[in-house]
């Protein structure tokens, strides 16, 4: 389970729709207390429910946030909230009501009813366009707004955590010309969650062991609504690589159904590190605002979204900057064939001579995949001031994502280059990076560990 002691302003972690026992009790209550006492009352800040809203098949509430300052044709963010949160405590609790504040959006805050407060990502209805169940609720909230605020319905935009996350992509896939891009933290990809049981919980998904190809995504997201053929939301991906709730894997399973969907090549065109723990990889673009953008978060369990990735969000659905709303990007006929831009050949700064060096190695398999943790101690007596990292992966292995270095070619003798923030190691200190990596059974660790050409001690 996910740790309990997270604070009131950050996103408690996904619960399981199950009776809760008591000692979760014990650890939610508390910070439900919290919460009411550090929140401002929903009519002081502003937070007003609203009934009577359409169509609302699973009996779903709905907050609505007009900042002060609300823009003359606003946009339109839908806020929804993890297992055991509501519409308040997703509003007290992230910054998407101040970035409102900002830029004068308005903010949909849909709060779940059932018990375990969790959102339907799982049942057929909720998997179909107008099918039933939550997203038929949200859209009707969307359409409430739609109809007393004079919006830009060119910018509808819908993001989440944990089951909020599961439900952003349900209904990018559900309502593609409703919705102008999402942004998920912490989910699972379109269709992942589906069960035919009546069960909410789809314990092999949320493990990280339901693996298909991009198109084979792609097509549930397209069976959602298989009448549509105009364009599609982009998609930007967070997710933490320790997350043990819904597990990492998801986060590449995801990037292959969205790449699909809207049409690129699941290989990055580019890649770069706007804080030391996270890498994030554009699809289709190297622009602000690609087709698909993804975050990965190194060393982050289930607690996203952390202070500032709401504005990650917000800037790249284009909410931070004035001007006309812009059409969600359009699927090009054919994947492009232009290849993904090339890592550089040189490392930012000159590699010290060899020195001598420990690797440490851990990694966590699945069937068709693994995420390795490789920290490098530079055991000689002088500093190394820019270095590379030679290893060899086992035959089968190709990395698809890394963090904190980059790496070159993506299978056989492969070179990690470090970043501009983590150059240089001083006596006895370490850098730790890692990657994300695709296999056809063969789950073993690299060979040959090499810094700057000289062999290093595995330990």
């Amino acid at each position: 389970m996910p740790d309990s002691r997270l604070h009131a302003r950050s996103a408690p972690p996904l619960r399981r729709l199950r009776s809760l026992p008591a000692l979760l009790l014990g650890a939610v209550l508390p910070l439900l207390a919290a919460l009411l006492l550090v929140a401002p009352t929903a009519g002081a800040a502003g937070l007003t429910e609203v009934t009577g809203f359409g169509s609302n098949p699973s009996g779903l509430r709905m907050y609505l946030y007009v900042p002060a300052n609300v823009a003359p044709r606003p946009a339109v963010l839908v806020a929804v909230h993890y297992c055991t949160g509501s519409g308040p405590a997703f509003y007290s609790g992230t910054e998407f009501a101040s970035l409102a504040d900002r830029y004068g959006f308005v903010v949909v805050y849909p709060s779940a009813t059932r018990s375990g407060g969790c959102f339907d990502v799982s049942s057929p209805q909720a998997l179909r366009r107008d099918g039933g169940s939550d997203p038929v609720g949200i859209r009707s909230m969307v359409g409430w707004v739609q109809q007393h605020y004079a919006v830009d319905s060119g910018r509808i935009f819908v993001t989440g955590a944990s089951s909020g996350a599961m439900m952003t992509n349900v209904l990018l896939g559900d309502y593609p010309d409703v919705f102008s891009a999402g942004a998920a933290f912490m989910g699972v990809p379109f269709g992942c969650f589906a069960t035919t049981d009546g069960s909410s919980w789809n314990s092999a998904c949320a493990n990280g062991t339901v693996s298909r190809t991009g198109p084979q995504w792609g097509d549930l997201v397209r069976a959602a609504d298989p009448g549509y053929t105009g364009p599609r939301p982009r998609m930007q991906l967070w997710h933490g690589t320790e997350d043990t709730t819904l597990r990492y894997p998801n986060f590449g399973e995801e990037i292959k159904q969205w790449t699909d969907v809207l049409g690129v090549s699941p290989a990055p065109v580019l890649t770069d590190h706007p804080q030391s723990s996270w890498t994030r990889t554009r699809y289709g673009s190297a622009g602000t605002r690609p087709p698909v953008e993804a975050v990965s978060v190194q060393g982050a369990g289930h607690t996203l979204p952390t202070a500032g990735m709401a504005a990650q969000a917000i800037s790249f659905f284009g909410l931070d900057a004035s001007g006309p709303s812009t059409p969600p990007t359009t699927p090009p006929s054919t994947p492009p064939t232009t290849p993904p831009t090339t890592p550089p050949t040189t490392p930012p700064t000159t590699p010290s001579t060899g020195a001598a060096c420990r690797v440490g190695f851990t990694a966590d398999a699945w069937n068709t995949g693994l995420t390795a943790s490789v920290t490098v101690t530079n055991t000689g007596g002088s500093a190394v001031n820019g270095w590379s990292l030679a290893f060899t992966l086992p035959t089968g292995q190709t990395i698809t994502s890394g963090w904190n270095a980059t790496y070159s070619p993506a299978s056989g003798a492969v070179t990690a280059r470090n970043a501009p923030y983590d150059a240089a190691i001083a006596p006895g200190a370490s850098v730790s990076i890692g990657y994300q990596a695709a296999h056809t059974g063969n789950a073993a660790a690299p060979t040959a560990f090499a810094l700057n050409g000289t062999p290093c001690t595995l330990g």
